[in-house]
């Protein structure tokens, strides 16, 4: 089944005219609803592309509002010279805005009819939500993401990734790449070009990253916005972890050690107290 829908139009609306952005009600019922045997269907694991998700006017503005780019907060094997900017250090109103509507009752309710998960809630905390960015030489190795939010107990459910990458060549790498259950094969990448949105299903086996090291110029950056939304499922029935890196067959790539999963846990604990 064809997981990427392409449009020359932006497939949401987003308007501003009362000086706030603002999805339209109706669309994302619709719009949602009649994604969801196309989203549910593909492999390896529930997720969407979608080109031209919405105005690549305002996610220009967006980059143009970026914050200032700060050291890449990982030094790690897993994670090389990428950073995250949440809530405290967006200094935009313009951003904030707009990360305010992708967390609206409107986009989720267009998440929940796409999906069919019911109770969809955003995260208040932006744990590891907000903006990405990685320089030239970085990467971020396969992975499955940490599956119950530490202070909230919520279960995580769904990811958002909305790429904001002007005129992005594909020799300069960073395609997302989703991997089967098995870690036996890359089934789908999808290039980090401007206003290409996608959505998948996160759990325990759905592993995913960007894991070879980027190529663009120096004055380059791969640049996102990041989301995760929660539901209130028994949380307490799952067994909480933190990031699982995978290595790829047939690769040098390495597997964190106890002692790197522990600087792990800390450092995401360190995040949220920072803000």
């Amino acid at each position: 089944m064809d997981d990427q829908i392409v449009r020359e139009k932006p497939f949401l609306r987003l308007d501003r005219t009362d000086g706030f952005f603002e999805f339209d009600k109706e669309q994302c019922k619709e719009l949602g609803a009649s994604l969801h045997d196309q989203y549910v269907g593909n492999d390896p694991f529930p997720h969407i592309v979608i080109d031209n998700f919405i105005d690549p006017a305002i996610l220009r503005r967006v980059v143009d509002e970026f914050p200032r780019r700060e050291d890449g907060r990982f030094a790690d094997d897993f994670s090389r010279l990428k950073t995250g900017y949440t809530l405290s250090q967006i200094r935009s109103a313009y951003i904030q805005d707009m990360l305010n509507a992708l967390n609206s009752l409107y986009f989720l309710n267009f998440l929940s009819k796409m999906t069919g998960i019911k109770g969809l809630v955003s995260d208040p905390y932006f744990l590891g939500g907000g903006l990405h960015e990685t320089a030239r030489g970085g990467h971020l190795s396969v992975h499955a993401d940490f599956n119950v939010h530490p202070h909230t107990k919520m279960l995580r459910r769904l990811n958002l990734i909305l790429f904001l990458n002007e005129d992005w060549e594909e020799e300069f790498g960073g395609g997302l790449e989703l991997w089967d259950r098995d870690m036996k094969a890359c089934q789908k990448s999808v290039l980090p070009v401007m206003a290409r949105a996608v959505v998948f299903n996160t759990d325990s086996t759905s592993y995913h990253g960007h894991p070879d090291p980027l190529t663009c110029p120096d004055i380059r950056f791969r640049r996102s916005i990041a989301l995760y939304y929660y539901t209130a499922a028994p949380a307490a029935a799952v067994l909480p972890h933190t990031t699982l890196f995978k290595a790829r067959a047939g690769t040098t790539d390495k597997m964190p050690s106890f002692n790197e999963r522990v600087i792990q846990r800390v450092r995401r604990a360190l995040r949220f107290r920072m803000g």
